[in-house]
């Protein structure tokens, strides 16, 4: 009866891996964007997502969509620890180092003088460039282009227990049982 009793225990840690959730987090402009799934790839929807600063405090929080999805505006830059809660007690967490994040941009007026062939004419046009807007649009439609690239990488990272896994665990824990009885045996005969 111990014996079985102890394959029931040694079988217990598969299980309890089964309902592992993660959470991925990119950086993508002024914006993070992150992602949500379960270790067998379901996505964590309507999952609760918290964004804490370096020394705790709370900076904002919201809810996944469909696609067990968010994203927020990066609040400040520091260290941000993004935790997400799925339900039934679990729970998962990413940090993003303030490296990671991009400097807070400041807005420069930049004087744009005619070519020397027109410097005669006795009119200088000055323009200002938004030079902020024009690095968010920049920005934007390079985030639109590499977002499928940032996805399937996300994807890949994903970690799915299949038959391999499974069957090697179960392999491990006859391997281990084996080993506990020839030993065992081995004592008794002694």
């Amino acid at each position: 009866m111990r014996f079985i009793n102890f394959i029931l225990l040694l079988s217990i840690p598969p299980i309890c891996l089964a309902h592992k959730i993660n959470i991925f987090a990119t950086v993508e402009g002024n914006k993070i964007y992150t992602q949500s799934y379960a270790s067998d790839g379901g996505k964590i929807k309507g999952g609760e997502i918290e964004v804490y600063d370096k020394s705790g405090n709370k900076l904002l929080s919201g809810k996944t969509d469909s696609l067990g999805e968010f994203s927020f505006v990066i609040p400040k830059k520091d260290d941000l620890r993004i935790v997400v809660i799925g339900g039934m007690g679990h729970r998962a967490e990413t940090v993003v180092s303030a490296d990671e994040l991009p400097e807070i941009k400041k807005e420069i007026a930049v004087k744009v003088e005619k070519n020397e062939k027109y410097k005669e004419a006795p009119k200088t046009e000055t323009a200002v460039i938004d030079t902020t807007l024009l690095e968010r649009i920049v920005e934007r439609v390079v985030d639109e282009k590499i977002r499928p690239v940032l996805r399937l990488i996300a994807e890949q990272k994903q970690e799915k227990i299949g038959i391999t896994e499974v069957v090697g665990g179960i392999g491990y824990i006859i391997g281990i049982v084996g080993i506990i009885a020839f030993f065992m045996k081995r004592k008794n005969n002694v």
